[in-house]
């Protein structure tokens, strides 16, 4: 997959926690979530935006879980993506709108942040081609994702808002669409051969 930056891509392990709060910074990319929005109610996601969520994250790393992959530019992290068995996630297993479409393992992509000055380059659809070559070296056959639709009209004030990714990204990478989850969303696969 070509870009126009030569992006290297590694799996967030304990080594790479610094690298992982750096791109992140004080505010845990968006609202305090530091990538646990899956893995918790909404109750208590609210109670524990920030420092909780900050340290239930690097425990999670620290205990040998790998739960995505930075992306780099040079030395600096410039991108995540967050991945793994679906049935890793419990608020992905709770969801009306995501239930799985058959009884098939599946891997899920439900989270990218990249930093401000990168968005727009391709970034996004790059991670997407480390994920798949990481799924497969793992040995999984299907990867899901869940990305937004575009909004008519919608600017550049919606890129905090597209936490799951763009359609179009997805495509890109070689995903397609498997099902629709209501009015601004979808289920995209890439199958492995």
């Amino acid at each position: 997959m070509s870009t126009d930056q030569a992006y290297q891509f590694h799996l967030l392990t304990p080594d790479r926690w610094d690298d992982f709060e750096k791109l992140f910074g004080k505010g845990g990319a968006f609202a305090g979530c530091w990538c646990q929005w899956w893995f918790e109610t909404t109750a208590e996601f609210e109670t524990m935006k920030g420092e909780t969520n900050r340290r239930a994250m690097r425990g999670r790393v620290e205990a040998g879980q790998v739960p995505g992959m930075l992306a780099y530019l040079g030395d600096e992290p410039v991108g995540w993506c967050a991945f793994g068995p679906r049935d890793a996630y419990p608020r992905l297993q709770r969801s009306r709108s995501l239930k799985p479409l058959d009884d098939q393992p599946v891997w899920s992509v439900v989270c990218f942040y990249v930093a401000r000055a990168y968005r727009r380059r391709g970034l996004t659809s790059a991670l997407l081609g480390a994920v798949i070559e990481e799924v497969r070296r793992q040995g999984g056959k299907i990867i899901e994702g869940y990305p937004n639709l575009p909004k008519p009209g919608a600017g550049a004030d919606v890129d905090a808002f597209i936490y799951m990714g763009m359609a179009s990204a997805f495509e890109k990478a070689g995903f397609r669409q498997a099902a629709r989850a209501g009015s601004r969303r979808v289920i995209m696969r890439y199958t492995i051969d």
